[in-house]
């Protein structure tokens, strides 16, 4: 991998891209660059730019890592393998139909993907947090060893394509004479034919089991985020490569904090005397209560930023946001009498008219305290 390359100068995007910006233009640029519909001799190159810089960019963890060290952080990544090639990748993206310069060559196919659904406390999306979790996969047999085949036995090349794992047709399009490549439909694309299966799997080359995986959740991570886990997955029939492992992250809400992004709010409520005098109060954090002063003569909606005491931002290490206390002043909906008089002795010496005690109830009201 060539380490002077801007992955995001590849794809025509700017650094703060989001995911479905970079999809569209990887979208756009195979289209123009496959070489199974470019013939400049540089468009097989530039493909392999291209869609390494998508491999990187629409993995969020190898974009982080991307975006801290530069192609440093993802050279020698097993994750960069993640399509098998450009008929791959064309596949994937464009219903199928691969030309000559692709093909399956008989390789076995992937497992399934796989997802677990991961509830977190706030705090620990927050701050970030290692979590065990168990969960039933299709693992490789251990009696044939993945192969499939019983023991003393081993598979045979497909009859169908000889051994290739793929069958080809020749179409007309608008882009001209294509070759569509698909999966032997005997063999699945394996290449081979198990004659005897293994007793234990019946020819699959896995079986279940609970597997345990310990998974790092990183600080700032947000309700419905996921985690790809590569190879995590379900291990592929006759011995295909495992398919990943989607960690779906799921938070339990604060009972006081709010979040907004790398934001938090708090809504801190004072009395009318608090916030006219001053005082201290506790406000939650997500490590503990911190102890906030209200300045005199504070009015509502009064913002105090706590700095550094948000959310993490997670692709830029060190950062973090804030939070935001709103002050809200609690207006007294009953009074007892010596509060009243107080209060009317404060707006007399202010000049302010306010409305009398009026009715019986609150004559009453105030003779039984």
């Amino acid at each position: 991998m060539a380490t002077t390359t801007d992955y995001y100068a590849a794809l025509g995007v700017d650094r703060g891209a989001t995911d479905a910006e970079i999809k569209k233009a990887f979208r756009k640029l195979a289209q123009q660059w496959h070489p199974d519909v470019n013939s400049d001799p540089a468009a097989q190159e530039r493909f392999k730019t291209i869609n390494q810089a998508y491999q990187v960019l629409s993995d969020p963890e190898r974009r982080q890592r991307y975006d801290l060290f530069g192609s440093a952080g993802v050279e020698g990544d097993p994750n960069m393998a993640g399509f098998g090639g450009f008929a791959d990748i064309f596949d994937a993206f464009f219903g199928g139909a691969a030309g000559a310069a692709g093909g399956r060559r008989g390789r076995p196919a992937a497992g399934s993907d796989l997802r677990y659904d991961l509830r977190i406390t706030f705090t620990e999306a927050v701050l970030g947090t290692d979590k065990e979790i168990e969960f039933p996969v299709l693992g490789r047999c251990e009696t044939c060893s993945g192969s499939g085949a019983k023991a003393g036995t081993e598979a045979v090349a497909c009859s169908q394509c000889k051994g290739r794992g793929e069958v080809r047709s020749i179409r007309q399009t608008m882009l001209g004479q294509m070759v569509n490549v698909t999966a032997c439909p005997r063999c699945h694309g394996d290449g081979k034919i198990v004659e005897t299966p293994c007793e234990t799997c019946r020819g699959d080359g896995r079986s279940e089991r609970k597997r345990s995986l310990r998974v790092s959740i990183p600080g700032g991570i947000d309700e419905g985020h996921q985690i790809r886990l590569s190879n995590e997955g379900e291990v592929g029939p006759r011995g295909g490569p495992a398919g990943s492992l989607y960690v779906a992250v799921h938070v339990t809400p604060h009972p006081e904090l709010k979040r907004d992004g790398t934001e938090l709010y708090y809504e801190a409520s004072v009395g009318i005397a608090q916030a006219a005098l001053g005082t201290r109060i506790l406000v939650p954090t997500v490590e503990g209560e911190e102890d906030v002063e209200v300045k005199p003569g504070t009015q509502p909606g009064t913002e105090i930023r706590l700095r550094g005491r948000g959310v993490p931002h997670l692709r830029r290490p060190g950062a973090r946001g804030d939070l935001h206390v709103i002050v809200d002043i609690a207006v007294p909906t009953r009074l007892s009498k010596a509060e009243r008089e107080a209060l009317k002795a404060y707006a007399d010496a202010a000049g302010e008219v306010v409305a009398e005690s009026s009715g019986i109830f609150d004559r009453v009201r105030d003779a039984l305290g």
